[in-house]
Parts: C-alpha cells; structure tokens; sequence
C-alpha cells in the first residue's frame, strides 16, 4: 500500500490516473444510458435486446481492431502527454454527438430512425478515441514510473477504470437520459482540463514515417511481438479474458431484464458488483506478488473465475422469475432466496478475473523495450478486439438462433479453462526464461 499511497500524490502518475478514469467514467455512463434505455423503452424483447446489445459491443470494439497499430505508432514515436490532450479535446465533439442522440430519444422524437443512429455513431467513436488513448495509458507508466512501480501503477489504473465503470454504470440506472446527455458533455470538459496536466512523455526513438495502411501496419506491429514468446502468450491469455469479459456484460442488461426479472436499477447494480470485483482483485494481486511481474497466479486465478461462472448459471438456472409485466426493484431483488448467491458469484468472477489479468498488461510494458511499448499495447488491443468482435458474434448468432441468454453464461466458463491454459504456459516460459538469465 505505500507504493500506491506514494504514487497517488505525485504528478507523474496522478493526472494520467484521473484523465483515464475520467474517461472510463464517460465511455460507461453514455453506453450504459443508451443500453438501458434501448432495452428498457424500445425493443422489449429478449432476442432484439440481445441484438442490439451485441451491435453497440461491437461498434465500441471495432476501432481498436482497425486503428490501433496506428495509434501504436503514434504513441511510441511522438510526445504521449501531447496525444493525451489531442484525444480528450475531441471526446468533447463526440460527446456533443451522443448527448443529441440521447436527448431526441428522451423527448421521443425520431427515436429508431435518428437517435440510436446518432447514439451509435457516438459509441463507434468513443471506441475510436478510446483506441488511441488505450496504448498511452500502459505505455507511459514505465517512462514516468519506478520499475518497482510499474505493476502498483498498473493495478491501480486498472482498478480506477473499474471503479469508473463502477460509478457511470450506477449513476446511468438512476438518472434521465436528459441528465445523462449533460453529464457527458461536462465530463468531457474536466478530462480534457485534466489531460492537461500529464507531465510530457516525449518519444524515446527518432520518429519514423507512420504506415497508415491499417492491415499492413497491423500484421507487422502482431509480427513484432510474436518474436517474444512471454509477450505473445501474455496478450493471447488477456484476449481471452476480454472475449469472456465482453460476453458477460453484453449478457447483464439483457439478463436482468428478460430472467432475473430485474430493473434498470437491478442491471446497474450487477455492473457495479463486477466492476468493484476487478478492482478489488486489481489491486490485492499487486500485494500478493509483492511488486514483482509475474505470472504466478494467473492459472489458479482464471480457473476459480470459471468456477464462479458456473455458480452464477446454476443460481440463475434456478432462478424465481416474477410475474409477466412486474420488473423487480433493488429492494426486491435483494429480498429473494438466491440473491445472496447471485451476488457473490458474480463478485468472485470479478475479482478472480482482476487478478488474473493485471500482470499480463504489466507483462506487456517491462518485457519489452520502451521505445516499444505503445506498439505492444496497440497489438494487444488489436488481438484483444478481433477476440471480443469474434465473442460478440458468438452472441448475436446464439441470440438469433434462440439459444437462452442463462445457457450461454458456460461458454464464458468453457473460455476460462482456455485462459488457464495459456495462463500455465505464460509461467513455465516465465520461469525458462529466468533461468536462462542466471549465470
């Protein structure tokens, strides 16, 4: 703790942690705002939910899949604070986009012919601005930070993701779509002010020419990395985790509302028990490898992370449906015999998966040189994305195919045992490679 404590009051790390969960904030309360009032005030059913759900996850997703290897490049070869400031003036363009679309679906004008349109065109370009930021806000922690800081660092930006996540998903169940298009728009506003203040991060290489055919650049960023075998399985155990991590949260809202029978209430709530899970798990693997990169426990951890999958299907499997028309409060939800279970499920994926994939993204900027950093995120980001588009296919066709949403939670579990398998190599590479480095 006093590493993380430490870095909390320095200018090095603290305005890069505020613009980032600023960000993060932002990103889930629209996405979520949209969501839920698409699914709650729209289509009404389980297998347009399902749909749409599935369409909004992979708009937000296919940017990194087509740009990163640029924003790689960008990152890696110009100064990171200048990016930073770049991308977070625009988040306020795309905002004003997104906050039309969700004030015309508010007031009910051109609901499904220009709102969700506008709404959607946002979400692609959240995704967007998301990609370029994405690489710097790894990739500059080795350049500001202690190398025994970089894992402390690490967890904790990706606890404060969560955290933000946590915050914009609860606060988007409780407020109007009216007062969700301002609060948007103003944070926004406050990420860019404090984007301002990340200390320059100028690039540590002579800048080359950028290769703006995103395929090539693609291919030969993956080539790149693929020469590390450490680095290689770490981003293949991380894309895994983000195709299953994607999966549960298009299942939540849908879930909720169709078999747990819950409120826009009830389906924040769910988000925030695994949004608090990560983060709690985020930072507890810091203290159990004790500032070390390692990869020690990512079997273990994914496998109880599956095992917590399993416990959540069979809860909801048995779950006490309420009456056709009735949605059940908090309140409600809470009083039911399986609520307890349900919850500590969830929060027990959530904290597993936390501390299966913090080392693996710290894996990714010490392993390799920092000249190269950005570019290693970029390819994880581009894997990562084709995994999460290939998972949100995997729904959207079991949804048009009447597979039931509570059947589908075993695949993120049958995912799982992939990721332990990975997990187990990444180690046993791990600890060849340590040994190859004593004399």
């Amino acid at each position: 703790m006093t590493t993380i404590t430490h870095l909390m009051g320095r200018r090095r790390f603290l305005p890069l942690f505020i613009t980032q969960l600023l960000g993060a904030f932002n990103d889930n309360l629209y996405k979520t705002a949209m969501v839920l009032f698409v699914v709650y005030a729209v289509y009404r059913s389980e297998e347009a939910d399902g749909i749409f759900s599935s369409v909004a996850s992979l708009l937000f997703i296919l940017p990194f899949f087509l740009f990163s290897a640029l924003a790689g490049q960008l990152a890696d070869m110009r100064d990171k604070a200048r990016i930073i400031r770049i991308v977070k003036l625009c988040e306020i363009g795309l905002m004003i986009i997104g906050a039309a679309g969700l004030l015309l679906a508010w007031v009910g004008f051109g609901v499904e012919a220009i709102a969700i349109p506008l709404m959607l065109l946002a979400l692609f370009l959240t995704g967007l601005q998301s990609t370029f930021f994405g690489p710097i806000k790894y990739a500059i922690l080795p350049q500001h930070l202690k190398e025994n800081e970089v894992l402390a660092g690490t967890g904790l930006v990706e606890a404060g993701t969560y955290i933000a996540i946590l915050l914009g998903t609860i606060l988007a169940g409780f407020i109007s779509v009216a007062t969700a298009a301002f609060l948007v728009l103003l944070i926004a506003v406050l990420g860019y002010i404090s984007g301002r203040q990340v200390p320059p991060a100028p690039a540590m290489q002579e800048p080359e020419p950028l290769d703006f055919h995103v395929l090539r650049a693609s291919a030969t960023i993956i080539r790149q990395v693929r020469e590390d075998k450490r680095v290689w399985l770490a981003i293949i155990a991380i894309s895994f985790f983000w195709t299953i991590g994607t999966v549960l949260f298009i299942h939540f809202p849908v879930l909720v509302n169709n078999v747990i029978g819950g409120t826009r209430e009830v389906a924040s709530l769910f988000l925030a028990i695994f949004s608090v899970g990560v983060a709690v798990g985020s930072v507890s693997i810091n203290a159990l490898l004790k500032g070390t990169v390692s990869a020690r426990f990512a079997p273990v951890s994914v496998l109880t992370m599956g095992l917590f999958v399993v416990a959540f299907y069979m809860v909801a499997d048995r779950w006490n449906i309420p009456p056709a028309g009735h949605l059940r409060n908090i309140p409600e939800f809470l009083a039911q015999p399986l609520a307890l279970q349900m919850m500590v499920s969830l929060m027990g994926i959530a904290v597993a998966g936390g501390m299966f994939v913090v080392p693996l993204y710290a894996f990714l900027t010490t392993f390799v040189p920092k000249t190269q950093a950005a570019r290693t995120i970029a390819a994880n980001n581009i894997v990562n994305s084709g995994a999460m588009v290939g998972g949100s296919a995997i729904v959207m066709l079991l949804n048009m195919i009447g597979i039931p949403i509570v059947e589908q939670l075993l695949l993120s579990a049958a995912m799982c045992l992939v990721s332990a398998w990975l997990g187990a190599r990444l180690y046993v590479a791990e600890r060849h490679e340590r040994h190859a480095l004593v004399p």
